[in-house]
């Protein structure tokens, strides 16, 4: 299975042209024969707490029939990242769009204080299986929180896909914890982080791969949008810099 992580740089609640770019992302990525795209955390409007309430969305939103029509064309699985709205309130989700199915969500489960006046916990914990693996996610700040990805190794997932949108600190923290679990529990951790000015912060990349040993496959630079491709047959990556 090859597993493509998008470093993406979003405008500031634009999600229209974020959409536009994701598209051309995507279609640089299917050149490449991969099966899965993952992009950071809320990548469809930038990560703006702020602004969430205003900019989410409904899962079935026809601005994203786009992505649909790719993941059916091309046969692939896409994850965007979107606020999305709820019964309880406004969640950090990630819509993924499968070939011929209907959309499945995934919103954050662990809710870091600062976004708790914005934001509410998700409640499910959907996992993806494709090629005979299944797959668990998480997004940014419950993605350093050991309890979250132990309840994916209880639940049998081979590989940890993160989402995020960290700035130099919050990749510090992920640079030792994520070698630290693939190591301990024996899978492999993808990082999807974005570039540029999200909310109060500079998002520095550094996208990467670490393998079921803790050892990093490849990673992005701190500055460009790019493409990881992590080969999970082949335990190799390649990077595609400065698109």
């Amino acid at each position: 299975m090859r597993i493509c992580l998008v470093q993406s740089s979003s405008e500031k609640g634009e999600i229209l042209r974020n959409i536009q770019n994701h598209v051309r992302l995507i279609k640089k990525a299917i050149q490449s024969k991969v099966d899965l795209i993952i992009f950071p955390e809320l990548s469809i409007t930038a990560y703006e707490p702020k602004l969430a309430e205003k900019l989410a969305r409904n899962i079935d939103d026809v601005r994203f029939n786009s992505f649909q029509e790719l993941a059916d064309t091309d046969n692939i699985i896409i994850g965007v990242g979107m606020p999305t709205k709820s019964a309880d309130g406004i969640n950090i989700s990630m819509i993924f769009f499968q070939p011929n199915k209907k959309r499945l969500i995934y919103s954050k489960q662990i809710i870091h204080d600062d976004e708790l006046p914005y934001f509410v916990s998700g409640k499910n914990q959907p996992f993806l299986i494709h090629q005979g693996l299944k797959i668990a996610f998480g997004i940014c700040y419950e993605t350093l929180k050991r309890e979250h990805f132990v309840k994916a190794v209880e639940n049998q997932a081979n590989i940890y896909i993160a989402s995020v949108a960290k700035p130099n600190r919050g990749t510090d923290k992920a640079y030792l914890h994520f070698p630290s679990m693939a190591k301990e529990f024996n899978i492999p951790i993808l990082m999807s982080n974005c570039v540029g000015y999200c909310d109060d912060f500079l998002s520095n990349g550094k996208s990467a791969a670490w393998n079921r040993d803790g050892e990093l496959v490849a990673q992005l630079d701190q500055k460009n949008q790019g493409l990881l491709i992590y080969d999970t047959e082949r335990i190799k990556a390649n990077v595609i810099q400065n698109i």
